[in-house]
């Protein structure tokens, strides 16, 4: 009896300890969200706020909001329109996005599912490619572009962020149909389908959540690259980054409207990390459990 009352009472003993465990690691990551959030907070906070207020040192927490950042972005006071660079930037990276997606799905396929020889080779090579500083090729693209007259045009950054984002996507895709059971796939052979159905109505519902990470991901990249856009482009196919560093000018920055042009041009990547969360999530941890 007194046994029996030894181990129950480590048991709760271990219990307590995994729990103040826990706990504490919640704590932990709540603390450390609080942490990356707070810039953000404090960004949006400040694009409320008058020029005046913001430039204030220490910068004034009850200060009188207004949206003066936002109309001076949107163009109402009088200066240029955000509306092009924002849809060049849509423009750019859903076109890229799908591009990437059409070209690694059959890639992964071959490496995965249908694996060629030796190709641990191929996957280090397509990682290879991200090992060579962006701006080592800035210079030979920008001659190649003059003389093909494709400066300033914006499917020229459709293809360079296709380029960009390939490797990775297949990367990242060759995991997760690597969780695919190949006896479906033999399945569906039995019945005749071809390698474009069964890439469509086989492997595309089963491994969505890998392919929704990869696409997100391949978005963010896109949205955000600034060295090629800013080099590139000029007006016609100015992107919304480049837009954004057109508010700071040797005149000052302006804290307030570059806070609230920041702001609106992040919101797409964060609707898009909000909407597909769950198959982001899904995707990143697909194969980490066996």
């Amino acid at each position: 009896m007194s046994s029996m009352n030894t181990a129950v009472t480590r048991v709760r003993t271990v219990r307590t300890v995994r729990t103040k465990g826990a706990s504490g690691l919640g704590l932990v990551a709540w603390l450390a969200g609080i942490l990356f959030f707070l810039p953000i907070a404090w960004m949006t906070l400040t694009s409320f706020h008058s020029e005046e207020d913001a430039a204030t040192n220490p910068p004034s927490i009850a200060a009188s909001l207004t949206l003066d950042g936002y109309r001076d972005f949107f163009g109402t006071g009088g200066g240029a329109s955000p509306w092009p660079a924002l849809i060049n930037s849509t423009v750019a990276s859903v076109a890229s996005t799908l591009l990437v997606l059409l070209l690694a799905l059959p890639a992964a396929y071959a490496l995965s599912i249908r694996p060629v020889k030796k190709w641990t080779d191929v996957l280090f090579f397509f990682l290879s490619t991200k090992m060579l500083p962006v701006v080592a090729g800035l210079l030979p693209i920008y001659l190649f572009a003059k003389n093909a007259e494709l400066l300033d045009n914006i499917w020229l950054l459709v293809i360079l962020y296709t380029s960009m984002n390939l490797p990775i996507a297949v990367w990242m895709m060759q995991s997760f149909l690597a969780e695919v059971p190949v006896a479906i796939i033999e399945a569906a052979q039995i019945d005749g389908a071809r390698l474009p159905t069964i890439l469509a109505r086989v492997v595309a519902p089963i491994a969505l959540p890998g392919i929704a990470a990869t696409a997100l991901i391949c978005f963010i990249f896109s949205w955000n690259e600034l060295l090629f856009a800013r080099v590139l482009t000029g007006v016609v196919a100015q992107t919304a980054p480049v837009f954004l560093t057109g508010f700071i000018t040797s005149q000052g920055l302006f804290l307030a409207k570059v806070c609230a042009a920041s702001l609106v041009i992040s919101l797409p990547v964060l609707a898009a990390g909000f909407a597909a969360q769950d198959k982001l999530v899904q995707g990143l941890s697909l194969g980490a459990v066996k």
